[in-house]
């Protein structure tokens, strides 16, 4: 419900933590030498130490930035769930941070034995009240402000009018510091902004960030076709549950200012996998486009050489959240060959998809090999950079090829699209009906993590290795 708060405030939480943790560590040094507990004075009347507090290595900064990242982490503090309420719930920082000093007080007994036991009580304390206390004030300037003080807002509209309809919009209402808006009803009451059959024009019209399905019991058989309907857009779902037995795969339940709520389309990577999966990326596709500049450079002679026209080869794709883009990629066709593409259309029931050959007459000599060693996807490391696309993911799609959707299979633009995915890695070179490609991008969503990815790229290079190459 609160996703662009959480997405908002994940950075710098994540970058304040750190940084006051160690400032808390360098206060704790410091008093650490001065503090009369553990000093005494020797014969010539000046200060001695029981240890040597002041030892402090210049590893040591690190060292524990890396700990309490990991062990907030491990402790899912930088979850999306826990993002906002940690600023009125201090449990979690306290297990963490109590959490964190244990494993660093193990680590420094074998690798920083000269660290003065009384620091770590000093930074324990120190970082207890820091981390506790920058949420506290950070929430306390929140609730001050009101949504319109707060940019962007996240505009939320209520499918339905009655009593638990009212109860909704109210504690929107008290969520107003977070930049929530609640833009009105859809239903029957003469204050409604429309009627329920006209929801997707509504959210278009009024840019509606999520939906919340607050309905009667009379209306609860229309859900299900409400949502299908909304899902090609790009709108959040949610559902005040007792309205309709659910069977929505990814449901998730949320307390929302006492009313629970229940996500029937919750994001697929949350806010912290969101960052480590864009960090990774980054550092990725530069080492990658830096190591492969010589085979890219060679790749541009040939495609020269060998046909007219550019090297490059631009075209329109869908993204994730169905925003187009600008794919790059290398010049495998002769010039004007992607014209026709629309030709190779096909539909056998309910499954859809292009028509490939091997032996495709609008492909380059130059083309077919770099399709079967997949060189011609290395300018797509532009765009994972530029955040168009990920490493991993779904492929993109042609934008006219997503207007035959079912509705279903809109879900495979709720994660990044990638340069590879698990449909490449299994069965790219097979040629497998559309659907089951759709399914396949599916269970990668479903079942996503970082190793997951780790473990597709490894996947992807051995299939090139293999030659298994696209058509």
């Amino acid at each position: 419900m609160l996703s662009n708060l959480k997405t908002r405030w994940l950075g710098i939480t994540i970058i304040l933590d750190i940084t006051l943790t160690l400032a808390a560590l360098l206060l704790a040094r410091w008093i650490r030498g001065y503090f009369p507990a553990g000093v005494y004075l020797d014969d010539g009347l000046t200060l001695a130490y029981l240890d040597k507090p002041l030892y402090f290595s210049p590893v040591l900064l690190p060292v524990v930035a890396i700990i309490w990242l990991m062990t907030f982490s491990a402790l899912s503090v930088y979850r999306s769930r826990f993002v906002v309420w940690q600023y009125q719930h201090i449990q979690p920082i306290v297990v963490a941070v109590t959490g964190a000093v244990l494993i660093f007080a193990g680590v420094s007994y074998f690798a920083f034995p000269e660290l003065s036991r009384f620091l770590f009580l000093y930074f324990y304390l120190l970082d207890l009240l820091f981390l506790v206390g920058w949420r506290y004030l950070a929430f306390q300037l929140l609730r001050k402000n009101t949504a319109k003080d707060i940019q962007p807002q996240h505009r939320v509209l209520i499918a339905g009018d009655g009593e638990l309809a009212r109860a909704v919009a109210a504690a929107i209402d008290s969520f107003a510091w977070s930049g929530l808006i609640s833009v009105g009803f859809a239903g029957d009451a003469p204050d409604a902004l429309g009627a329920l059959v006209d929801l997707p024009a509504l959210v278009k019209k009024h840019a509606v960030d999520e939906v919340i399905f607050a309905l009667p019991p009379e209306q609860q058989p229309s859900l299900r076709n409400l949502v299908r309907q909304l899902q090609p857009l790009a709108v959040n779902l949610r559902l005040v549950p007792d309205v309709v037995d659910l069977a929505f795969v990814r449901a998730t339940v949320e307390d929302f200012a006492g009313l629970p709520l229940i996500g029937l389309r919750e994001p697929a990577i949350g806010a912290f996998d969101r960052l480590v999966k864009r960090s990774f990326d980054m550092v990725a596709a530069s080492l990658l486009l830096v190591l492969t500049l010589p085979l890219s450079l060679a790749a541009m002679a040939l495609i020269k050489l060998d046909s007219p026209g550019s090297v490059f080869y631009t075209a329109q794709r869908v993204g994730e959240g169905g925003k187009i883009f600008n794919m790059l990629k290398f010049r495998t066709m002769y010039t004007g060959a992607d014209r026709r593409e629309t030709e190779l259309f096909v539909r056998h029931g309910d499954s859809i998809g292009l028509k490939k050959t091997r032996h495709d007459p609008r492909i380059t000599r130059v083309g077919r090999c770099l399709r079967r060693t997949s060189l011609d996807e290395l300018p797509q490391l532009l765009n994972v950079i530029k955040g168009d696309m990920s490493l991993v993911g779904p492929r993109p799609e042609l934008p006219w090829l997503v207007e035959r959707y079912e509705p279903w299979q809109h879900v495979r633009f709720t994660v990044p699209q990638g340069m590879t995915g698990w449909w490449q890695v299994n069965h790219r070179a097979r040629q497998q009906a559309y659907n089951l490609r759709v399914e396949d991008d599916l269970y990668y969503i479903h079942n996503y993590s970082f190793l997951f990815d780790v473990r597709i790229l490894l996947m992807t290079l051995w299939a090139i290795v293999r030659g298994d190459g696209a058509v």
